[in-house]
């Protein structure tokens, strides 16, 4: 009996001291702060790599110079490279809404195709972490930064990246047919763009971002407010159901009342894989668009809104 009481108390003291231990490690990580990820790139600087800060700055540019100076400076135990080349001296920003709008000097136009993925895409991923940063927006010497066939690239998602980033080269030349409000607003004009598309994103996904990145051609016009997340979007029997966070019914955009819902519903109709689109709003249907389309149909393509009539 008393071996057996002396293992029981021993027992309970054990699982005291784990409780406390557990205790304290939850303490001293609420007292060192919020954790983040810094991306860097690996020895070999040909993929991303994560490593844990904390800190306890909550104010959002406080944070974001202090996540921007981490990047920069690689701790001496991590076997890493920072993924900001070293002759990129100046990165400024501005944020507006929830899009962070980095400002690099002009060497950030020297690196080469899969060094400035890479570091595009660990800027991203780390930068939109900031509460209130959903997008990245980067500009070189003040102008957009482009791709690899000279489109601009627009604003960017930490979903627009996978964590390895292994696959850098897997990126396509991928033209697309968009549509976008005329000057009036009572019809749609048609803008192809080519972009360099990831093999990791979705022809729908890619569509819908560029559609809120808004056009590029003179003459059109945005049909979605830049502020509008895409939630998640998927597909199913050739319906593609996309779900839109609430801003997409603030949308005031100065268009009439279906030109936004076939901005969408055609641009997506242009994919082979699509006949149909259902729009929801944070994963809900019964929703009215500006009070007056409701969306819990699905909808088809419709030409009687594309200028000029088109047929084809």
């Amino acid at each position: 009996m008393k071996i057996h009481h002396k293992a029981c108390l021993f027992s309970v003291l054990v699982l005291c001291m784990v409780f406390l231990f557990g205790c304290g490690q939850r303490e001293q990580e609420e007292e060192q702060g919020e954790a983040y990820t810094i991306y860097y790139l690996n020895a070999a600087g040909n993929q991303l790599s994560g490593a844990e800060y904390r800190t306890g700055t909550t104010e959002q540019e406080t944070l974001i110079q202090e996540l921007l100076a981490q990047m920069t400076a690689v701790p001496s135990n991590l076997d890493c490279l920072s993924a900001i080349p070293e002759r990129v001296e100046k990165i400024t920003y501005r944020v507006e809404e929830n899009v962070l709008y980095l400002y690099a000097d002009s060497n950030y136009a020297l690196m080469d195709t899969v060094q400035e993925i890479l570091c595009r895409a660990a800027l991203t991923k780390t930068l939109t972490q900031v509460s209130g940063i959903d997008y990245l927006s980067i500009y070189c010497a003040e102008q957009p930064i482009v791709d690899a066939a000279g489109n601009p690239v627009g604003m960017l998602a930490a979903s627009d990246f996978v964590d390895s980033i292994r696959d850098v080269n897997s990126f396509e030349k991928t033209e697309l047919t968009l549509y976008f409000a005329n000057e009036a607003g009572d019809a749609l004009v048609e803008e192809t763009r080519t972009v360099m598309r990831s093999t990791n994103t979705s022809m729908e996904r890619l569509i819908i971002e560029q559609l809120i990145a808004g056009p590029e051609t003179e003459g059109a016009y945005p049909t979605i407010p830049s502020n509008v997340k895409l939630l998640s979007i998927s597909i199913n029997d050739s319906v593609c159901s996309i779900n839109l966070d609430a801003a997409f019914l603030n949308n005031t955009l100065p268009v009439q009342n279906d030109i936004p819902i076939y901005s969408i519903v055609n641009s997506l109709l242009e994919l082979s894989t699509v006949n149909r689109v259902q729009i929801r709003i944070n994963g809900s249907q019964d929703a009215m668009f500006r009070d007056q389309i409701p969306l819990n149909i699905v909808f088809e393509r419709n030409y009687d809104y594309i200028e000029g009539g088109q047929t084809n």
